[in-house]
């Protein structure tokens, strides 16, 4: 069996918000796992869709470009070892010019657009600035014919492109920033994919209040939660950040169009990232001496 360490134990905590002991208990019951801890611990309590996780596994930043008719977009993400470079001006600057190349070539294939000449300004950064410096991904957003495309920045660290059909790119930006946001899931409720669907019924099933309910009533119930599930993960669906009275298809429906898809990139998520204690390693250092 695993051993549970406090930071395990803490970030349970922070995810769920349960207590320190109740959080031990179900690491101990998952072997260390925490996703498989959250989902136990779903079926068993009846606990909502955790937090996801904070912590990102590497710093950098993500850029966008969108022509000026709205005909396609590119966002690009560029990583470094840490925040401090990724606030760096050569870094930036490095940045933008990784973006504007991605533009112009309307290709996301880093390896290619990366040959030549953009490879050897990322080698020099890097013995410039002294830290592994990369582009890890790009993508090419095209319009739908009669839409556009729309961008949206937040802190240098989350980018997202959103497509509309129709509508007007002040309401694309705005669509943007919403996903930026709330982070849903998919576009429209159809999109789910069956797998995660089947997941969350699973979970529903095995919570407490489920216990004995004749079948016909624990389907309408599972039913009704589920249609609750994808309206809380789908885009269209959401109360719209800006205005919750409203969705955000009622949202984009008001501006004259509709929404077709989002793409939305955060640095770093995806990477595991080794957390690294000073004070132990300098002591272990002088331990050596």
């Amino acid at each position: 069996m695993a051993a549970i360490s406090a930071s395990q134990v803490k970030e349970l905590r922070e995810r769920t918000g349960l207590g320190m002991m109740e959080c031990k208990k179900a690491l101990t019951e998952a072997d260390g796992d925490i996703e498989v801890a959250i989902e136990n611990l779903r079926k068993s309590s009846g606990l909502k869709a955790a937090k996801k996780a904070g912590r990102t596994a590497a710093e950098g930043a993500v850029v966008t470009r969108v022509a000026e008719d709205g005909s396609y977009g590119v966002m690009v993400e560029i990583n470094s070892e840490t925040d401090f470079v990724a606030r760096d001006d050569n870094f930036i600057d490095f940045s933008n010019k990784i973006a504007d190349a991605f533009f112009a070539a309307k290709n996301e294939d880093v390896a290619a657009v990366m040959a030549g000449d953009l490879e050897s300004a990322r080698e020099q950064l890097v013995q410039k600035i002294g830290e592994n410096i990369g582009v890890r991904r790009a993508v090419v957003v095209n319009a739908v014919e009669g839409g556009l495309v729309g961008e949206y920045v937040h802190g240098g660290r989350i980018g997202v492109l959103t497509v509309l059909k129709g509508g007007t790119s002040e309401a694309a930006k705005d669509v943007a920033m919403h996903v930026a946001a709330i982070n849903p899931a998919v576009a429209h409720p159809e999109e789910m994919p069956q797998e995660q669907l089947d997941k969350e019924k699973a979970i529903i099933l095995a919570q407490p209040d489920m216990a004995g309910k004749p079948e016909q009533i624990a389907e309408k119930m599972v039913q009704g939660r589920l249609k609750k599930y994808l309206a809380e993960n789908s885009l269209t669906e959401q109360p719209f950040v800006k205005d919750p009275n409203q969705s955000v298809a009622e949202f984009v429906k008001a501006a004259g169009g509709e929404v077709v898809s989002f793409t939305r990139f955060e640095v770093g998520e995806g990477i595991e990232k080794e957390e690294v204690d000073f004070a132990k390693e300098v002591m272990e250092q002088a331990g050596r001496r």
